[in-house]
């Protein structure tokens, strides 16, 4: 893949820059959470079924949130 000259990143894997973690709200998909840790879909639902995802995650019926004070301390990022 060709990296982004601006970012740095490679094209197609689409992190998230420090202001975007720090605007999350409160509780976020899990779709975003894998975003930002670089999880791809699959291993990252993979996890949160497991257990074994690597911060907080919720059970809201059929959907999963994640807990978004614990991701941004995972990422080193807490206030």
């Amino acid at each position: 893949m060709r990296e982004d000259a601006t970012t740095g990143q490679s094209k197609g894997l689409k992190g998230m820059s420090r202001g975007e973690l720090l605007a999350l709200p409160v509780a976020i998909d899990l779709d975003t959470s894998n975003r930002a840790l670089g999880l791809g879909r699959s291993k990252g639902y993979e996890l949160a079924k497991r257990g074994a995802y690597p911060c907080k995650v919720l059970r809201l019926g059929i959907a999963y949130r994640v807990v978004t004070a614990d991701l941004l301390e995972l990422l080193g990022l807490a206030a």
